[in-house]
Order: structure tokens, then C-alpha cells, then sequence
């Protein structure tokens, strides 16, 4: 049997093309999140972010297998809200970034099966970020997205082409910065990695 891969079941929120800006309308879904800020190259909280989310996406998935609950499924991919305090975006200030890293959970998963999750992986690695992490829903609504291919740090054009798409349509920007990581850095080659660019909008008011 197949197993249920929300990028599949999904594939209009997480096969965004790279010559096109489109709006979506992105429905509440639920994540495992941890807040955290500064320079995610740099700073030791964000590699801990990746070790609790990793860690419980993982032993939710396998422990749901072994109990037989639901359908088998492929862990979503990472994705990060990017913001600063008191608005506005600054590219070379990155340690007054913050950020909520997050990965999505299949609707079959309850608050009882994260707890179960966060519980075993206490008791085999307990990575210190676990206390951090959060299980909640994340209702973002109308949105425009487009797909960037290649390095983070290049991500400025194409942010520049969405946001001037979402002028041209009549919106205006709401909500925070939304990145969605389609390809792993440790075996992509910076050039091909894929990133969904996504950031929240709403009309703009007649008044």
C-alpha cells in the first residue's frame, strides 16, 4: 500500500513553479512548532529546533505504525515563519531574525500521540529543545507562493517578484514570511535546492 504523502494529497500547496506566482487558498492544519532567534547557520538553537521537531515527527510516525493507527505516511517536509520584531526585514541583520520552525502532521495524529512521542523520545535522547515544542493549528488562509531554486541566501529576488505579484493582484501583504524546504541541504547541491516562497495577503481595503 501506498503511503499517504501530504505533498501528493496536497500537491497545489507543495508543487509551486518557479516561472509562476499563483494565490492559494491554504486550509488549518496542525504542527509540531518551536520558536527560536537569530542566525539559524549559526546559532545552537536552531540545530536544537531540528532535533526535537526531527525526533518527534519520527517517533510519532513509528509509534502510530507499530500500533496500527491510521494510514502508513511520509513526514512532511521543514518549513520556518520568518519575521523581526517591530516589522520590516533586514537580510544582514540576521541575528535579530525570528523564526518558528515547523513540520505538519497528518490529521490522524492527536495530542495524545504527540505526548506519547515527546514522552519516548525524552526517555531515549531528550534533546534539549523538547520542552520548547508545541502541538497546535496554524490557519493561514489566502496566501501567494512561488517556488526559488537555489541558495537561501539568494532568495531576494524571488521574494521581490512575489511580493510585486501580490501588489499587481490587488493585495496587500498580512502575516509573516512563510518558507517551505522541498529539498535536504546536506545532500542538495546549494544551486538545486528547492524552496516554496509563501506569504500570507488580504485585500486591499476601499476605504
Amino acid at each position: 500500500m501506498e503511503k499517504l504523502d501530504v505533498k501528493k494529497m496536497l500537491s497545489h500547496l507543495y508543487k509551486a513553479m518557479a516561472k509562476k506566482c499563483v494565490i492559494v487558498d491554504v486550509p488549518a492544519m496542525k504542527f509540531l512548532m518551536i520558536d527560536g532567534q537569530g542566525d539559524p547557520n549559526t546559532v545552537p538553537e536552531f540545530h536544537q529546533a531540528m532535533e526535537a521537531l526531527y525526533g518527534t515527527a519520527y517517533t510519532a510516525k513509528f509509534q502510530l505504525k507499530f500500533a496500527k493507527v491510521g494510514p502508513e505516511y511520509v513526514v512532511p517536509p521543514l518549513e520556518g515563519l520568518w519575521w523581526m520584531k517591530g516589522g520590516g526585514w533586514d537580510q544582514n541583520r540576521r541575528d535579530l531574525w525570528q523564526w518558528t520552525a515547523m513540520i505538519m502532521q497528518p490529521d490522524h495524529i492527536k495530542d495524545k500521540h504527540v505526548k506519547q512521542a515527546i514522552e519516548e523520545l525524552r526517555r531515549k535522547k531528550n534533546p534539549p529543545a523538547l520542552d520548547k515544542l508545541r502541538f497546535e493549528k496554524f490557519d493561514e488562509g489566502r496566501c501567494a507562493q512561488v517556488l526559488h531554486i537555489g541558495p537561501y541566501d539568494a532568495e531576494g529576488p524571488t521574494i521581490e517578484k512575489l511580493h510585486t505579484f501580490i501588489g499587481d493582484e490587488g493585495y496587500v501583504l498580512r502575516g509573516k514570511h512563510h518558507e517551505i524546504y522541498m529539498g535536504d541541504p546536506r545532500r542538495t547541491a546549494p544551486e538545486k535546492l528547492k524552496t516554496i516562497i509563501r506569504q500570507p495577503v488580504q485585500m486591499v481595503s476601499c476605504e
